[in-house]
């Protein structure tokens, strides 16, 4: 499989009306095939970014493209091969948790012989499958969280974009959204995501950028990172500086 790049930020900044930089001239590539972390401490920038990428956020400086399109000009391109979960997802809470996979799933003209056997597979595999015929507003937070992520993964994006998404799994669905996590990447797809829990990041990303007061202050693969030392000390070493 060639190497095609799926996420290219590019000079990125983002500015708040008392002139504080949430972003500062961020600029990354994440290729088809990556799972690239993106890493920093709370307020550092990461859900700023994140929230560009995705359309949510409006912007005036930079570019950003995924696959080629712009997120300026060409939103409902980039929408369409784009998923997304943020850290807090907000579903709809009148609806059961088949009504609301069934409505992202009509969003993405998916067929219904696709949409079966996609909520099947990964409801079983997050064990959610008896509870989806109930109310979405009777869930615990960490269902509603894979609920999310299987609306995120109905219509087999190309680009994943994750917002802290291990926060509120309890360990065996966080195992589980690893290893398929890995399974997409294999078919091609990018992966970019938050995370504030370092060894996970260590283990899962081929590529990570360190994101320090809006700027990146670290980028690269794993191994060009972290050069014999653990993430943890790469990262505390970033910050010190």
């Amino acid at each position: 499989m060639s190497e095609n790049v799926m996420l290219e930020i590019r000079n990125y900044s983002k500015s708040y009306a008392e002139g504080k930089k949430a972003a500062d001239n961020v600029s990354l590539s994440v290729m088809s095939g990556d799972i690239y972390g993106f890493i920093g401490h709370n307020g550092a920038g990461k859900s700023t970014t994140i929230r560009a990428v995705v359309g949510v956020l409006d912007f005036t400086e930079g570019e950003i493209f995924i696959d080629g399109h712009s997120v300026k000009t060409e939103p409902m391109e980039c929408k369409k091969i784009t998923a997304y979960i943020p850290d807090n997802p907000d579903l709809y809470e009148n609806l059961t948790g088949i009504q609301y996979l069934n409505f992202v799933a009509d969003v993405f003209s998916i067929s219904a012989s696709e949409r079966e056997e996609r909520i099947r597979k990964y409801a079983d595999l997050f064990e959610i499958t008896d509870a989806l015929g109930d109310l979405i507003g009777s869930y615990s937070h960490g269902m509603k969280q894979k609920v999310a992520i299987i609306s995120a993964l109905i219509h087999s994006p190309k680009l994943l974009v994750l917002d802290e998404p291990f926060v509120g799994l309890d360990p065996k669905a966080t195992f589980t959204l690893k290893e398929i996590m890995h399974e997409m990447c294999k078919q091609g797809t990018a992966i970019f995501f938050s995370t504030h829990v370092l060894d996970v990041a260590e283990k899962l990303c081929n590529k990570v950028a360190i994101i320090k007061h809006g700027r990146i202050v670290s980028s690269g693969t794993m191994e060009e990172l972290t050069e014999g030392h653990s993430l943890e000390e790469t990262f505390l070493e970033a910050d010190n500086e």
